[in-house]
């Protein structure tokens, strides 16, 4: 039996429908003119995953589709409450954000929104956490932005895409 065959199948097809119709709809969030009000962009996406403290008292603001999704915008509101362009963070011109500077925890969450994954690896005695996200990369491929900390925990050491095993059909036995 094909792929295809495979998950029409099994019902995912119908997912599948669904999943599109929620990302084409979300990805109109990047055609908000910069000025609109917050209140105007949550009244039609929703409210945001999270919000963060940014300079001169605006909020960094991010809507995020994790765990499951691969897309997040970001945008910061100004102390009136208007936003400035809102784009989408979980790209890899993005992600090279991390190449620069000294990033926490903290700093990652609030640039890219909550990570799908957060996993521990390495031996007992050198370990770190790793942070995974979910993304288009090169807007085609399906995949997770490995962001590792180090042994503390406390600043980004590296980064790295790899292929997601969500997406590996030949991976389930089911199929």
């Amino acid at each position: 039996m094909n792929t295809t065959a495979r998950l029409l199948a099994h019902g995912r097809y119908a997912g599948a429908v669904v999943l599109l119709g929620t990302l084409s709809a979300c990805a109109n969030m990047a055609n908000t003119p910069p000025g609109t009000s917050l209140a105007d962009v949550e009244a039609k996406f929703g409210r945001p995953t999270l919000t963060c403290p940014a300079p001169n008292d605006a909020l960094r603001v991010v809507w995020s589709q994790q765990p499951m999704g691969q897309y997040a915008w970001g945008t910061v509101a100004d102390r009136a409450g208007n936003t400035n362009h809102i784009t989408q963070l979980l790209t890899d011109q993005h992600f090279e954000l991390l190449a620069k500077g000294t990033w926490t925890p903290q700093q990652v969450r609030c640039e890219f929104g909550p990570p799908a994954e957060i996993a521990t690896v390495g031996l007992p005695s050198v370990t770190q956490i790793v942070w995974s996200y979910r993304y288009r990369q090169a807007g085609a491929w399906n995949s997770l932005m490995y962001v590792y900390f180090g042994q503390d925990g406390q600043k980004v050491t590296r980064f790295h895409p790899g292929p997601d095993p969500m997406f590996d059909v030949d991976s389930f036995p089911w199929f």
